[in-house]
Parts: C-alpha cells; sequence; structure tokens
C-alpha cells in the first residue's frame, strides 16, 4: 500500500512540477514577449481554463496525499525511508500547493480585476510576470524535489 502512495505522490508531484516547468521554461516569457494585453488576456483565459477537475484533482489530491504520507513518515520515523518521505510531503504541501495558494493564485486574483486592455493592467503585468514567475520557480523546483524525494524513498521499500 505505502509503494502505491509513493509511486502516486511521485507521479502527481512530476505531472504538477511538469506544468509549473513549462510555464517557467517558456509559457511566461512566451506571453510576456506579446503585446501587453495579448499576454494579459491569455494569462487571464488560463487561469479560468486551469480550474478543471483533471488539474485540479491531481493538483489538490497530490497535496492531500502529501499530508498522509506526512504522517505515515512521523508514525515511522525511526525507519530509514521516513526522512525522505517527510521530504517528499513537505515539499509538495508547502513549496508547491501552499505558494500556489499564497503567492501565485492572488496574483491571478489581482489580474482578473482588470480589462486587459485597461491602462492600469498594462502597469501591473511586468511586476505579474516577474512575481509570479519567481514564485512558479520556486514551486517547480519544490514539486520536481518532492518527486526526486518520493522516488528515493521507494528505494527503501
Amino acid at each position: 500500500m505505502l509503494a502505491t502512495l509513493l509511486l502516486l505522490l511521485c507521479v502527481g508531484a512530476a505531472a504538477i512540477g511538469g506544468v509549473f516547468f513549462a510555464f517557467s521554461a517558456f509559457v511566461l516569457r512566451a506571453l510576456s514577449d506579446l503585446p501587453a494585453e495579448s499576454g494579459i488576456a491569455a494569462m487571464q483565459r488560463i487561469n479560468i481554463v486551469v480550474i478543471n477537475r483533471v488539474f485540479l484533482g491531481v493538483f489538490i489530491g497530490t497535496a492531500m496525499l502529501s499530508l498522509a504520507l506526512a504522517v505515515v513518515a512521523v508514525a515511522t520515523w525511526s525507519l530509514p525511508r521516513s526522512a525522505l518521505l517527510l521530504a517528499a510531503a513537505g515539499l509538495y504541501f508547502f513549496g508547491s500547493f501552499v505558494v500556489t495558494i499564497r503567492c501565485n493564485v492572488p496574483r491571478n486574483n489581482h489580474l482578473a480585476r482588470f480589462s486587459a486592455a485597461s491602462p492600469e493592467a498594462a502597469s501591473y503585468w511586468p511586476a505579474y510576470v516577474r512575481e509570479w514567475g519567481m514564485w512558479n520557480h520556486v514551486r517547480t523546483a519544490a514539486s520536481l524535489a518532492s518527486c526526486a524525494c518520493a522516488a528515493s524513498a521507494m528505494a527503501f521499500l
């Protein structure tokens, strides 16, 4: 059972990390290279479309799974895999899930208040790209590191 849960955490963290990596590697840059109105409109649309069962199921499901595995790690702390389990759980939950909720989503909500064609949106856009991008790098690294820790923990099963 633990092997299945670890595999699911590894796959979930990798899938979400891959989405975040795409934004860090090229999507946000492509949007920022467009005229502000076009980039803003595209990001606003992405922020609506991402709210779907598939993405949220994996994103939130992996967060819940990470909490369950944190409990397992603490309950079995004397085992060699426990530190890796706790690291995998903490990296995903805090570095991906919490960072998204506390750092990226508020910026998305702020961007959503503007008409893409407004001068206020164009003025906010460079700061949005810089700040949102920085936090996206954090959650990319955390998700992928979580996957690595979960995969490493499987070696101790």
